[in-house]
């Protein structure tokens, strides 16, 4: 997401970039200078707020796992409640006021229930898991700060973004860097799978950091606005249309430690707020982000 969000910024806000890491991490994104920071350490984002002004903040940092919050529930809360509510609070203390992208997640609607699909940003929010928990939580506390403080915080339920460089945490890119292992010999030809019913709404990341900084630009204060493609696609389609662009032969096999204690079946936005705001709208297709992320994997591996 980062390389991809630096080069929008550059194209869209024509501003120069200050990425945030942890100091453990090795970060490097042409285009922009790097530095560390805790998101736990209160004087660390003042501190860094304070020196570099920015007229813009994109908020991703995040325990973005669904998988992962299940197993470390404690980091997911840390970091994405604790966090967040760390930046809100250096922000209202701030001299001045800059536009403040807060990024959340689809998954803060949890189980759809029958004739709600696709679902708008004002129906009953039912998360289904930790993670969308902490995702929840962040955006009442940003629309709080907002309406209270006259902040200039724009929140997002961003659903899944898809595409070439993406963490094998993530279904697409996980399956995508499988095939290829197969292809070069570097795994038996079997992909272990987890629930292939599931329905997802996957968006390629290029266009979602596109509609990013169109929000910088004209979302409006104190707003929530649904961030994907539309259309929600079984895990199953995703995992064909991957194995329809590779002559390897695969078989695919179910592994129960890649199943989730409880799996939303389906989500899928109304993404027509976004469009009226601010005219985005998705222009990458499923094929071209499937074909482009087995590219990314066969020149990586």
């Amino acid at each position: 997401m980062g390389s991809y969000l630096t080069q929008a910024i550059h194209d869209n806000l024509y501003c120069d970039v200050v990425a945030t890491k942890m100091s453990k991490e090795n970060l490097v994104l042409p285009g922009a200078e790097v530095m560390d920071l805790n998101i736990l350490d209160k004087e660390q984002i003042k501190q860094v707020l304070n020196q570099e002004r920015p007229d813009y903040i994109f908020h991703l940092a995040a325990q973005s796992s669904v998988a992962l919050s299940w197993k470390n529930p404690g980091l997911t809360v840390d970091v994405n409640i604790k966090g967040a509510l760390n930046l809100l609070d250096v922000i209202r203390e701030l001299d001045y006021q800059p536009r403040v992208l807060i990024v959340g997640s689809g998954e803060e609607f949890g189980h759809i229930k029958d004739g709600m699909v696709p679902i708008c940003e004002d129906a009953p929010l039912d998360p289904g898991n930790v993670y969308a928990v902490t995702k929840v939580t962040q955006n009442m506390m940003a629309t709080i700060y907002a309406n209270a403080y006259g902040l200039k915080l724009i929140m997002t339920r961003s659903f899944n973004h898809v595409g070439p460089k993406q963490s094998t945490q993530f279904v697409v890119s996980d399956f995508c860097s499988q095939v290829v292992k197969i292809e070069k010999g570097l795994q038996e030809p079997i992909m272990n799978v987890g629930n292939l019913t599931a329905k997802r709404d996957f968006t390629d990341v290029r266009d979602v950091v596109r509609a990013y900084t169109l929000l910088m630009q004209y979302g409006k204060a104190g707003e929530t606005y649904n961030v994907g493609l539309g259309h929600a696609v079984a895990i199953q389609d995703i995992l064909s249309q991957i194995l329809e662009q590779t002559d390897a032969k695969i078989e695919v096999r179910v592994d129960p430690s890649r199943l989730r204690p409880v799996d939303v079946p389906i989500i899928e936005p109304d993404t027509s707020k976004i469009f009226e705001d601010t005219g985005w709208k998705p222009e990458i297709t499923l094929e071209q982000t499937i074909k482009d992320t087995l590219d990314y994997w066969r020149k990586s591996l």
